[in-house]
Formats: structure tokens, sequence, C-alpha cells
């Protein structure tokens, strides 16, 4: 194992992203990284920029204004990279899907690695997921 991919192992950057929604998903992201939940004592924080991000967690359905960002963000992304979507509504558009401004899940646009189903997920789910991904580097290189 290289050095690259342990580090990425042992400390996955993360990057937060809304592509739309209600905004549930948005705050229980923000609430695993409070203090209460401690997701750093992992390894995961939490980065502004894409270029810096190993994991891109997004939320929401896609929108025709958030597809274009997402494809950008994703792409800036180096490379290995994973997405981890978060709620209902990132899986599968949920009670937005059909309208005549979203495109779906994030899944429609961006190949996902992890799924974090609930409306909203509870911050210890969205902890699992991320776990999940540091599992995932041995498994994609």
């Amino acid at each position: 194992m290289s050095l690259i991919s342990w580090a990425r192992k042992r400390s996955p950057w993360i990057l937060h992203f809304n592509t739309g929604s209600c905004n549930g998903c948005d705050i229980e992201v923000v609430a695993t990284f409070a203090p209460r939940f401690d997701p750093e004592r992992f390894g995961i924080i939490q980065r502004g920029s894409p270029r810096h991000a190993d994991v891109l967690v997004a939320t929401g359905p896609v929108t025709r204004q958030t597809k274009d960002r997402l494809v950008r963000i994703y792409e800036q992304m180096p490379s290995p990279k994973y997405v981890v979507v978060v709620g209902t509504c990132a899986i599968s558009g949920a009670p937005f899907a059909g309208s005549y401004n979203i495109y779906g899940g994030v899944d429609k646009v961006i190949p996902v690695d992890i799924y974090v189903s609930g409306c909203p997920p509870k911050p210890e789910a969205i902890i699992n997921g991320l776990l999940k991904v540091i599992e995932k580097p041995e498994e994609k290189q």
C-alpha cells in the first residue's frame, strides 16, 4: 500500500454540496460535524474546496440550476474520488421526482458509491456511510 493510499484511508476529506430540496439533510450533515458526534475521531475532516476533497457528500435532488455545478465539482476532485448521497431526495428525487426542474437522484448525473437513506437520515447513519468509504480505497485502486 502506497503512502497516499494509506493517508486517504486514514483521513478522508469531504466536501458537502446541497443540490436543492428542503435542507433537512443539510442540517443533519452539519449536525454530524458538531462536537456531539465528532467524526474527526475517525479522521474525517470537512474541506471547502473540491480540489482538496476525497469524498463528495451530496444532499437533495439534482435540479436544473445545480446539475452543471455538481458535475464541475465532481470533475475538480482528484482521483480516486467517492460520492456519498445523503437522504431520500438525493437517492431518488423523492417527492420532487417528476417535477419540471428535477433530474432525479444524484446517480442520474454522477456515479455514486454509497447511499445513506432516510428523510432525513440520522447523524449516526451518515457517519456509518462515511466509514464505509474508508473501506473503499483498497477496492477502487
